[in-house]
């Protein structure tokens, strides 16, 4: 459907708890992410590397112009420095919160906050911009077009495989 992969009425999707912490936690104790060591689940062990994730590959290289203050895979969010052009009273920071690892519009959310300071009194807010429209719009682009280009790499591997394979007989 037009509206993304929310479910159906006899098998809905859980709802993703915006509380990162939380997310990390319970991706821990489900045994998802990186686990060194070993494994509570007594199975091999699950390497998930952001590097793997197009949603967290396509926001690093949209906001790659900017310093990042903290960039956290396990919890799921990105924060930049504050970012200024040429006015130095004012600036912004833009905060990207992974809220599932599918590419979907409501996978990601974009908060932007603009810093604007008068003879050293500095005020913060959140602001609607349509910045933050243009800064999802991008990385959800980007992160389709990573997943279809790795889509394409595991397709061509496996044919190279299965040629590879005939040729020995």
């Amino acid at each position: 459907t037009s509206c993304g992969q929310v479910g159906s009425i006899t098998n809905p999707k859980e709802p993703i708890d915006p509380d990162a912490r939380k997310r990390a936690r319970k991706n821990a104790e489900e045994g998802r992410g990186i686990i060194f060591g070993g494994n509570k689940r007594g199975g091999g062990t699950n390497y998930e590397f952001a590097s793997s994730n197009p949603l967290w590959r396509a926001s690093l290289d949209t906001l790659d112009f900017m310093v990042l203050a903290t960039v956290d895979y396990a919890g799921g969010l990105i924060i930049s420095d504050w970012y200024s052009d040429n006015n130095p009273n004012e600036s912004i920071k833009i905060t990207l919160r992974f809220l599932d690892n599918e590419v979907r519009v409501d996978a990601i959310k974009v908060l932007i906050h603009k810093k604007t300071c008068n003879n050293n009194n500095c005020q913060i807010k959140q602001i609607e911009s349509d910045l933050a429209f243009d800064i999802r719009d991008k990385v959800l682009k980007k992160a389709a077009l990573y997943v279809k280009t790795d889509r394409e790499k595991t397709k061509s591997k496996k044919t190279k495989s299965v040629i590879t394979d005939t040729e020995k007989f």
